[in-house]
């Protein structure tokens, strides 16, 4: 399982590449590997604004259906719109082609709650 060390983690596993108040993230090597085979992903190409705990959209996979929660409060700036034709993108390329949103963070001590890369693998177990 793939943990990279320059990314922030939110306990809902989502990475966080954090530069300023400027974010992408996307969800972990682990939980694409848990969902197995990623077929569809539901992000509305409206969203303007993502909020801390709050879902933003779902992820479809064979096994299951899950929420994306917002794992800071910001502005959503890009939406990876190379998913709506090619979800796969999160199995084959989760830390790369597979990321999903660019946010503008509204309060940047929000990423001082996220995990670094050692806290999320004990999370993992």
């Amino acid at each position: 399982m793939n943990v990279p060390d320059n990314l922030k983690y939110s306990k809902d596993h989502e990475w966080i590449a954090v530069d300023g108040n400027i974010v992408k993230l996307g969800i972990t090597d682990y939980a694409q590997g848990e969902l197995g085979d990623i077929v569809y992903v539901d992000i509305d190409s409206d969203l303007s604004d993502i909020i801390k705990g709050e879902p933003f959209g779902t992820i479809e996979a064979v096994k299951t259906v899950s929420d994306l929660i917002g794992p800071f409060s910001g502005k959503v700036t890009e939406l990876n719109t190379a998913l709506i034709d090619s979800p796969e993108l999160i199995n084959t390329d989760p830390y790369g082609e597979g990321w999903m949103l660019i946010v503008e963070i509204a309060d940047t001590s929000e990423i001082d709650a996220l995990l670094d890369s050692a806290a999320y693998k004990e999370l993992l177990g």
